[in-house]
This record gives C-alpha cells, sequence and structure tokens, in this order.
C-alpha cells in the first residue's frame, strides 16, 4: 500500500506574516502530530525550532517544501487551546504569529543554532602546504570534532577567524554544520537507597546492623546506616537526598563510600523539581463576615456564567476571597491562573498561598531562570501527580500549557503593567485572560481598590458583575490623609532639601511609635537632570532627546531609555560655565538625604536598579518585614499589594509630577497610584498616615484621594471621555514610525496618516512628535486612529493593514518600521 504524503504547516520563531509548509519525511509520518517541536531549514543553512499547527496534504503552489529535519519529541509541548490563544492574539494585536511564538515559549524550549567547524568527510589526506594556523585547527579538529569559531580564534590567537576557516572550507578541508543545542538541562541531584537485599529482607538488615555493631572500626559506618534508616522511616521514603544525610555533622562522605562499594548503597541521581519547597499545605484562614458575603456573592455569578469585577478597598481581605476560590478549583482538579502586575507582590503572596496549598503552587515570571521557567512550563501541561494546579506569575504566565483551567485571578486588574509595549504581541494580559477563559470554560476575576475605569464602566454596563468590599479586614480605619504645601514651605524656606518640614514631623512622630515608614518617589536614580545655572542647558543623551538621570553609586548620567552612559561634565557644553546644578530627585537621592536627617535609621530602595538579582525583591521585603529596614524608598513597586504590619506613616513626594503627565489618563493613574501607595499605612493594629508633598493641595485629583471619593472621579473622567472621544467610548490603535532619517520619517508618517484619513476623516491625529521624539538615533513620528466601539474591528484592521502594505509597497517608505500599538494603555 502507498503511503501518502503529508505537509506540515510549520510557526517559525520569524516576524513573517504567514505559515511555511514543509513536507514531512515517509518515516515520519506516524510520528508528527499538531503543538509538536520540529526542527526545520529556513533561509540559508538556518535552522529553527518550529511548532506543528496544521497537517495536511496539500503540497504548496507558491514554492517547492522542503523537508522537516526530525522532531524533537513525540508528544506536542503547546496545545491546541494556546495554539488557538496564538492565532487569536496575531490576529487581535496585528502581528505575526511567529512573534507571539517567540514571547509564549520559554527560552529553553527553544534550540539555538549555533555555527560550529568540522572536519569535511571527504577528507583522506592533509595537504602539504599549509599554513600553521591551518594545521592547528585541523590538529585540534581530530582531537575535539568539532569546534565553535569562538574556540578556533582562541586557538590560533587571533580576534577574527573567519578568513582563514573560508581558505580550510575553500579547499574543502573542513565544513560549516548548523549544530543544534539543546538549552533545558534537567536538574538532577543524588539520591541514596538501601540495596534490595538489605530493603527487602528484615534479617539480612539486621544482620548487618549486628555484625557492624561487633566491630569497633565500623563505628562510623554504623551511624550512616541508622540515621538513614530513621530518615527514611520516619519520612516513608526509600530514597532520600544524599545532601540530606549529610548535613548531620556526625557524617562524613568516606563510611557513605565503604557503605556504597560494599553494596548495602545504592546511589543513584533522580531529575528533581527545582521549584519544590517540600512544604505542606495547611488550612487557610476563617474569613470575616464581610468577606463571606463577597464570597457567596462571586461564586453566584460563577456559577451564571459570569465574569466578576471585585472593588474591595485596601487591606479588606481580598486574598483571602481569592485562596478560598482556588481551594474550591483544586478541590475540582482544576487549575488557577493568578496574575500579579509586578514581581514584587510574588514573594508575599507566594509565601500566603504555600502555606495554604504546599507544592501545588507553580511561579513563572522572567526573573526565573531558563530552565526553571522549562520545568514549570512542564509541570503546568502535565496530567501526573506532579501537576502544577495554582500558577502565580506576571503577565507571560498567560501563555502556559493549562490543562483544565477553571479561574483565572487577574489582582491589582487596574496596573498598566499588564500591558506589554515592546517588542511584539503588545498585548494586554487582561484582556487577553478573558479570552483564554472563554477557551477553556474558565471563570474571571478581576480584583482591585482602584478598579481600571474601562473595567468599573463593564461593570456599569453588565458586562462584568460587580461585587464591593468597603471595610477593611479587622474594621482598621482607612488611613488620614494630609498634605504638605511645598510651594508654601519653600517660601517660608522650611524645606529640608526635598522633605518638607510637615513630612519630617510626621515622620519623628512615627518614629516614637517604633513604626515603620513608605517614602514612594516614581523616579529612581539621584537626580533626574543636570542643568546649567548660567544658560539653563539641560545635558541630554547624545542618541535620544531626552535628559540623562545621574546615578550617584556608579557616578554616572545615564539614559533610562536606551542605555547609554557618561561620566559628568566639569562644563556646560552650550555656554562653557562650570556651575552646573542638579535639578529635581529620584529614589537614590532621597535615600542619601534620609540618612544625613536620620542617621540611626535604616533606610533601604526598592526601585529598577537595587532589584536586577533573583532575589533581591525577596530579601528587602523580608528585611522590612522583620524591623530591619526602617524607611523603605520606592518607586511604584512598592505601591501594589505589599501587605505590612507595622507601617504607620507613608509619603507621597512628588505627587504634582503624576498629575501633569501629558496623557489623557494621567488623572486616573494619579488617583490609583497615591490611593495604592497611601492604602500600605496602618493596616493591621491602628489607623496610619499619609502625607502627599504638593504645589497644589487643592487639586481636584488630590482632594478625590483625600476624601477616598473614586466614583465621582470616575464619573467626571467618563464624561471628558465620551466628549473627546476615547476609550471605553472608543476604541485606539497607536502607531509609531521610526527611522534614522527625521525627513523619510516626516514623509512616510504623513502619507501613512492621509491613507488613513481617506477612510476615518477626522478620526485620525497626527502625524505628531511624540513626548520623545528621538530615542537611540532613530526619529519618532506618532498617528493615533480613533474608531468607534460598535465599528467592526476586523474591517478597520483590515483597512489599516492595506495602509501599511501601501507604504511597504514604496521603496524608501519601506525602510520606516511602523509600530503598531492596539489598545494603548
Amino acid at each position: 500500500m502507498e503511503r501518502q504524503t503529508l505537509f506540515v504547516d510549520v510557526i517559525v520563531p520569524v516576524s513573517i506574516p504567514n505559515l511555511f509548509t514543509y513536507r514531512v519525511p515517509l518515516e515520519l509520518n506516524d510520528k508528527v502530530c499538531i503543538g509538536q517541536r520540529v526542527i526545520i531549514p529556513f533561509g540559508k543553512n538556518k535552522l529553527y525550532t518550529g511548532i506543528v499547527r496544521n497537517i495536511h496534504e496539500n503540497a504548496p503552489s507558491a514554492y517547492s517544501a522542503k523537508y522537516i529535519e526530525t522532531v524533537l519529541e513525540l508528544t506536542p509541548v503547546v496545545s491546541k487551546i494556546q495554539l488557538k490563544l496564538w492565532d487569536w492574539m496575531a490576529r487581535y494585536y496585528m502581528c505575526c504569529i511567529g512573534e507571539v511564538m517567540n514571547a509564549a515559549l520559554p527560552v529553553s524550549l527553544k534550540l539555538a543554532s549555533e555555527t560550529k567547524v568540522i572536519l569535511h568527510p571527504d577528507l583522506n589526506i592533509i595537504p602539504e602546504n599549509l599554513s600553521e594556523k591551518e594545521e592547528l585547527i585541523l590538529d585540534a579538529l581530530e582531537i575535539q570534532g568539532s569546534l565553535s569559531i569562538e574556540d578556533i580564534s582562541k586557538i590560533i590567537q587571533l580576534k577574527s577567524a573567519q578568513p582563514v576557516i573560508k581558505k580550510l572550507v575553500d579547499k574543502r578541508l573542513v565544513m560549516m554544520e548548523e549544530e543544534l543545542k539543546q538549552r533545558y538541562v534537567p536538574k538532577e541531584q543524588s539520591f541514596i537507597g538501601l540495596h534490595p537485599d538489605y530493603a527487602e529482607s528484615e534479617i539480612q538488615l539486621n544482620y548487618l546492623i549486628e555484625q557492624l555493631e561487633a566491630s569497633k572500626r565500623s563505628e562510623k559506618q554504623l551511624n550512616v546506616l541508622l540515621s538513614f534508616l530513621h530518615i527514611s522511616r520516619q519520612s516513608q521514603r526509600e530514597w532520600i537526598p544524599k545532601k540530606e544525610l549529610l548535613a548531620d555533622e556526625n557524617i562524613t562522605e568516606s563510611p557513605l563510600k565503604t557503605l556504597q562499594k560494599a553494596g548495602v548503597f545504592l546511589i543513584e541521581n533522580f531529575e528533581i523539581n527545582r521549584l519544590s519547597t517540600g512544604e505542606e499545605g495547611q488550612e487557610s484562614k476563617e474569613l470575616s463576615p464581610d468577606q463571606n458575603r463577597a464570597l457567596d456573592e462571586i461564586k453566584s455569578h460563577f456559577d451564571k456564567d459570569k465574569n466578576v469585577l471585585l472593588h474591595g478597598v485596601t487591606s479588606s481581605g481580598k486574598t483571602e476571597v481569592y485562596s478560598k476560590l482556588m481551594q474550591e478549583a483544586v478541590e475540582e482538579d482544576k487549575q488557577v491562573l493568578y496574575l500579579l502586575p509586578e514581581i514584587a507582590l510574588t514573594t508575599q503572596i507566594i509565601q500566603r498561598l504555600k502555606k495554604v496549598f504546599g507544592d501545588a503552587v507553580g511561579i513563572y515570571h522572567s526573573k526565573f531562570n531558563p530552565n526553571e521557567r522549562a520545568e514549570v512550563w512542564g509541570r503546568t501541561m502535565t496530567n501526573g501527580s506532579d501537576k502544577y494546579h495554582i500558577l502565580v506569575g506576571a503577565r507571560s504566565s498567560l501563555f502556559l500549557p493549562f490543562q483544565n483551567l477553571g479561574l483565572i485571578i487577574v489582582d491589582e486588574e487596574h496596573e498598566n503593567t499588564f500591558k506589554q509595549f515592546d517588542p511584539a504581541p503588545r498585548y494586554n494580559a487582561r484582556d487577553a485572560a478573558f479570552v483564554l477563559a472563554k477557551m477553556h470554560g474558565a471563570k474571571v476575576l478581576l480584583g482591585s481598590a482602584t478598579p481600571a475605569f474601562d473595567s468599573y464602566w463593564k461593570a456599569e454596563e453588565g458586562q462584568l458583575e460587580m461585587v464591593e468590599m468597603h471595610k477593611r479586614f479587622g474594621d482598621v480605619k482607612m488611613p488620614e490623609i494630609l498634605c504638605a504645601d511645598i510651594q508654601k514651605e519653600t517660601r517660608k524656606k522650611t524645606m529640608r532639601s526635598m522633605f518638607s518640614s510637615f513630612l519630617i514631623e510626621q515622620m519623628e512622630e512615627c518614629f516614637k511609635e517604633n513604626e515603620q515608614i513608605i517614602l514612594f518617589q516614581n523616579r529612581r536614580g539621584f537626580a533626574p537632570y543636570w542643568q546649567c545655572g548660567k544658560c539653563a542647558n539641560v545635558i541630554q543623551c547624545s542618541r535620544c532627546d531626552v535628559s540623562l538621570t545621574y546615578h550617584k553609586r556608579a557616578h554616572l548620567l545615564t539614559c533610562h531609555y536606551c542605555g547609554y552612559s557618561q561620566h559628568p561634565p566639569k562644563k556646560c557644553g552650550a555656554c562653557g560655565s562650570s556651575e552646573l546644578e542638579m535639578r529635581s530627585f529620584g529614589t537614590e537621592k532621597i535615600e542619601e538625604e534620609i540618612k544625613l536627617i536620620f542617621p540611626d535609621k535604616v533606610p533601604k530602595r526598592m526601585d529598577l536598579d537595587t532589584t536586577r538579582s533573583k532575589y533581591a525583591y525577596e530579601n528587602i521585603i523580608s528585611e522590612f518585614d522583620e524591623g530591619k529596614i526602617d524607611i523603605l524608598i520606592g518607586t511604584q513597586m512598592v505601591s501594589k499589594g505589599l501587605d505590612f504590619d507595622n507601617v504607620g506613616l507613608v509619603g507621597i513626594l512628588d505627587a504634582d509630577q503624576m498629575i501633569n503627565y501629558p496623557d489623557y489618563k494621567s488623572f486616573e493613574r494619579s488617583y490609583q497610584l497615591m490611593s495604592q501607595v497611601a492604602g500600605r499605612a496602618g493596616r493591621k493594629k491602628k489607623r496610619g498616615k499619609v502625607v502627599i508633598q504638593t504645589t497644589n493641595p487643592d487639586h481636584w485629583v488630590i482632594q478625590h484621594v483625600i476624601r477616598g471619593d473614586y466614583i465621582s472621579l470616575y464619573k467626571q473622567e467618563m464624561y471628558e471621555r465620551k466628549k473627546f472621544a476615547y476609550p471605553p467610548f472608543f476604541r485606539l490603535i497607536e502607531f509609531t514610525l521610526k527611522h534614522k532619517d527625521e525627513h523619510l520619517v516626516n514623509r512616510t508618517a504623513e502619507a501613512f496618516a492621509k491613507l488613513l484619513e481617506q477612510t476615518f476623516k477626522t478620526r485620525v491625529l497626527g502625524p505628531d512628535k511624540p513626548l520623545i521624539p528621538r530615542i537611540n538615533n532613530q526619529f519618532i513620528k506618532s498617528v493615533l486612529l480613533k474608531f468607534e466601539r460598535e465599528s467592526s474591528a476586523n474591517r478597520v484592521k483590515e483597512i489599516v493593514q492595506n495602509a501599511i502594505d501601501e507604504i511597504k509597497s514604496d521603496t524608501q517608505m519601506r525602510k520606516v518600521r511602523i509600530i503598531v500599538n492596539v489598545d494603548p494603555v
């Protein structure tokens, strides 16, 4: 019987619009399946890991299909539901599915294509007329088999080995090989177990113990054996980790090896879970009447197939409500995705969830190394007993291969960090969560003390059900919010650096009560910019139209956009004056000033600069929780859901900078940020205080924060947004055009805007210069498209894509990069 010829459509991890079709070798016909990783040739001599999307018998008409090289495993690593989510994401956010694949898969599940040099297979006799360096390369290859170009450079002591290698290739003595290297390396650990002769026979084991007891020279061996038996029987484990046995100071490696040689012990390396803590789950806490009411309402809405927005004030105990819902999902053998906006939050949340669910909780975020991420991926996809039931993570955890997803919780759902800005796909994890939940038949719970206005509007419109929690747990009062007028204090000369006398007084009162303080400033670094005192020139990045930020510890002026750094100049580059002054302040300067004002107190920063290492968040939060830190200074990561018992005061040092940011959501975001950071005060023992430093204490946003009046601010903002055609009443697509040639960017942006105006008329805004019109030597123009919520989004995107294609058909304008951002936050 003639075997059928199969073809597969493969997702290639590059930015191309279409899938590529490959032919399946006959011997692999029974081994290919959808969602499987395959090695495919692509371009010139490149090999990629692709994902099989479709299997069929139709050869492509536009090109001759190449053969897939091999399959990497016999089972899929991506589920069919995941592939459906990828398809939706590529369509909705107007990107390529290969870009979605790159964002979705852990790096360890993608193979690295690395150029290797090997001896030519037809090489029989090495010619005599070779240079010394050519002979060195061939000698090394005879020993090693293959070498990377980097290795060859070291051997022949040349910075660039390519010219020498090219000569050897031309002489057909060596050839290039695209060697695929599997990145994921399972973690292994040495375990000790009894030989079956002793494990299965109590008589033989007792006889061995008697022999060791009778011999004075075997005392150490006897200790090892008895310790092993004690640990094994107490924990009911046949195999125990070698390091656990050696943890006893009375046990050494030597008698252990003797018993191994004598055939008493077997020592084996087993693959282990990198992320296991060994913790057992415990009972969760009893809920308050208000929490029980909220829980019952949420479950009632879930029973009616409705998704829910939980609007609960800070410290109302939303996490305990989440925990109860998770518990019920786990009891039904369903998985839960708990999405958080910041890695900083996972430390405290994980500690709380581990106490209830033990090792059923998995963690997934960017601070984990590739092997750990691959391991979480595998344990999410398995149906075995070690499957993760609860996955906690930042936005990328949305891509995990859930098998039986029952509930998605999006905590602090108002945060803009759920939106990916760069690279594509520029998705919003909160919005995509609804799509993923629908595919699985799961429910979504959004939670926040200050919900996104879009989410609150959806609840008012009936697209979500609303559940509210107005009381703090334990009936603790909401914090008292006070203002410090820094304009008035500056006039009276009572300011001390960036601190008002009022804030310093409140800090002193707080320390008298042995309480801790959080200071919030949404700028890192020491000073946001240096300015000339004579001509007012600001030192800017040479590659971006933005001021450089001074970092005192490194003594560098650094660009937070492109990473460019330089030492501070001694003179102004414009007028030559040496009167250079630091302006404004960041978290690093606050830390230094605090040490001068309160020399006996311990301050600590929590910002991007101090939390680059894997456990930095955890260490800072743990030290603050244990009272080792008196003052925690941070950017917005200190505002999100952190729960400390002993915070008596929160200081917001520069409210004006948030309120005056040029964005249609600035009032909403500043209210959310100030309310959230204020909520860190007085969460357990007593009412806390908040001091907001501002030049305008009567500003209506600040007054809303003081009163805790979310609803009035929401209604006013909704009126404005409806009037000026902004979300949620209209939808937005933002286009960013970039190129190093400013004239070409301007010309392309004008042409692109005119193409859109043919259909959308006055709904097209721009082209305009953005707030920062040049980044990394790329000039930028932006175009904004508004369209009615009732319009067909698919039809709008089709028109947009046609306009982009028309621009790309021009040989000059196609050089300009057009970035599409659907639903910009």
